[in-house]
């Protein structure tokens, strides 16, 4: 039984919906030999900044039930590096390569773009709206009026395809997803990490550096589904979805409330093989159901 898996995001061409999370898989050399990438649809690599960051104090992560905290802080070594030292060797993939970008200014995202829209190793460039451990009063992620603007600003100088990733530290983030389609992104990844902490009740102290970071993992699956589906009924572009996929079947849940690609995250540092186990676990679905292409499961949910 043949099988069509492929999607698609703008003009660009997937060879089926599953990706990587950004900031779960580094920049490729260190998992090159444990997950043959190739096989996935896309990779998306660590979120970057214009200029270098440090991150935040440690501890940066810390393991909760069904899930961890991580407050890394997007830890990296700015654009400059990306281009000179990490794009080469991702410019290798035979897939689609997403870059997720954050700037804490307009001009700083304005440069980011204008500069990867010059790369023709870069396929998409999403968006990253949504980092809850940065020292922030608020996120552009968290308001729609400042995420039309910044999409729509972005959308204007872009050669590339963009993706904007969604906070779930919202009361509705179907607005913030509508808002961002009408400013012409051509995707919208979701879900973030959810704000969060952990205390140390011995020290009575936070355990973690920055005090507070973001909750991943199995533990915020449900919610992320609910968020995708609620999400679907308001847009009509494509939908990343993520949030505590760790299986086959977690991701077919997502698939089938609207979803058109997903991307898994945390189980990553589990065993970088869970996205290839996931894809396998999609086609042994669609052998099983006798289902022959795959947007025959995206947004198959029957509710009546």
């Amino acid at each position: 039984m043949s099988m069509k898996l492929n999607v698609s995001i703008g003009h660009i061409q997937f060879q089926n919906p599953v990706t990587i999370a950004s900031g779960t898989f580094g920049y490729i050399s260190k998992y090159a030999k444990s997950a043959d990438i190739q096989k996935l649809g896309a990779f998306i690599p660590k979120t970057i900044t214009l200029a270098a960051r440090e991150g935040n104090p440690s501890p940066r992560i810390v393991e909760t039930a069904s899930g961890m905290i991580n407050a890394i802080g997007i830890e990296n070594d700015g654009l400059d590096h990306f281009l000179a030292h990490k794009l080469p060797d991702l410019a290798k993939l035979k897939i689609p390569l997403i870059v997720s970008v954050s700037a804490y200014q307009h001009n700083d995202f304005e440069t980011l773009v204008t500069r990867l829209s010059q790369e023709e190793s870069v396929s998409l460039i999403e968006l990253n709206l949504s980092c809850p451990n940065l020292k922030h009063a608020r996120l552009i992620a968290q308001d729609p009026a400042a995420t039309q603007e910044v999409v729509a600003a972005l959308k204007k100088i872009s050669a590339k395809p963009l993706i904007a990733k969604l906070s779930p530290n919202v009361t509705d983030i179907a607005a913030v997803a509508f808002a961002a389609q009408e400013a012409g992104a051509d995707a919208v990844s979701l879900v973030n990490t959810f704000s969060a902490m952990a205390v140390d009740v011995h020290r009575r102290r936070p355990v973690l550096g920055n005090v507070t970071g973001g909750l991943s993992g199995p533990a915020i699956k449900p919610i992320a589904l609910k968020m995708v589906y609620d999400v679907k009924k308001r847009v009509t572009i494509p939908i990343i979805a993520m949030g505590g996929i760790m299986t086959a079947e977690d991701a077919l849940e997502f698939l089938i409330v609207g979803a058109t690609m997903v991307a898994v995250g945390t189980a990553n540092f589990v065993d970088p093989q869970t996205p290839l186990r996931v894809l396998q676990g999609i086609k042994a679905y669609m052998k099983q159901h006798r289902v022959s292409d795959i947007h025959d499961i995206i947004g198959s949910l029957r509710t009546s």
